[in-house]
């Protein structure tokens, strides 16, 4: 079974949280998606106004409508946003003056948008009043995952209970230092036995070290392996966008705002994460597989 990867913001030139995103580029960030050996993706986009996330989804339906690679490519996707945590470190590289409260009308009208292909949502617990936002998004099958996010350890229990499954590229989405036992690295993983936890393999925003002791506490068959990759992902060191924002490649191919501390997603490309599992990790290729093609599918429900 080829790779899945939940979590794709954009590839090769193409940024799929553009507003000028065009549909050659879209056509070609899948056959390198494809050229990759990747079987399928989750397209995300990021925090953005309710407005201009609805144009971003509906173009990219239009997208799938016309073309059958993008189609069989673009399986579904990923909202990560805007219901998130503005405070600074765990709003990440989102535009923090465009996030607000979860609530059920906006989210009708991001789902609507995405013409029933909305597989995820990441959002904060604690900008979910009452978790009815999780609720009601878990009652149409969609997968809820926490990310960009600070909940108490109460909250995140209240969240799950009310449906939330997922845990969105855990130890990022947050400030670069953290209190030494009680934080959400801490208590996402306390509830590892109840939740997805997907990770980013990269090296860089989880150093293998980190991200072999996590592992060991959500386990192989509760953990996912996501990229994040945005637009310079095959592409090298240089200025490029995200949602309209600049992002600087340095030469070791890490993503972050000009000026900031913090990561702008990925350019790791899934080949790359086979690798890293098999060799910094050291991980057999039946554990790799569940990491990356069984467990992402399993958790929207795709098998």
């Amino acid at each position: 079974m080829k790779p899945f990867d939940l979590q794709v913001n954009g590839y090769a030139g193409a940024d799929f949280c553009s507003s000028d995103l065009t549909l050659d580029q879209c056509r070609h960030a899948c056959d390198e998606l494809t050229k990759d050996g990747v079987g399928g993706i989750l397209a995300t986009v990021i925090t953005d106004s309710v407005e201009g996330l609805c144009a971003k989804l509906a173009k990219l339906v239009a997208f799938r409508e016309t073309d059958t690679t993008i189609r069989d490519m673009i399986v579904g996707f990923h909202i990560e946003g805007p219901f998130l945590n503005a405070a600074p470190g765990y709003i990440g590289a989102h535009p923090p003056d465009c996030v607000k409260p979860a609530n059920i009308d906006d989210t009708k009208r991001l789902l609507e948008a995405a013409a029933g292909l909305t597989r995820i949502v990441t959002l904060a617990p604690e900008n979910d009043p009452d978790f009815s936002t999780t609720a009601y998004l878990a009652d149409q099958g969609i997968t809820v995952s926490a990310g960009h996010c600070d909940p108490s350890l109460d909250q995140l229990k209240g969240a799950i209970d009310a449906g939330l499954t997922m845990i969105t590229h855990l130890g990022n989405g947050c400030p670069v230092d953290l209190p030494r036992h009680d934080n959400i690295i801490q208590r996402a993983l306390s509830f590892s036995d109840r939740l997805w936890i997907c990770y980013i393999p990269d090296g860089v925003h989880v150093p293998f070290f980190a991200l072999k002791n996590y592992l060991s506490l959500s386990g192989i068959e509760r953990s996912i392996m996501v990229t994040d990759a945005i637009s310079a992902a095959k592409l090298g060191p240089g200025l490029y966008q995200l949602s309209g924002a600049p992002v600087e490649i340095d030469e070791h191919g890490v993503a972050r705002r000009p000026g900031s501390p913090n990561l702008a997603g990925s350019t790791v490309t899934m080949p790359e994460v086979e690798a890293h599992l098999a060799s910094e990790l050291d991980l057999s290729q039946t554990q790799i597989e569940t990491l990356i093609s069984h467990n992402p599918r399993r958790s929207i429900g795709l098998v």
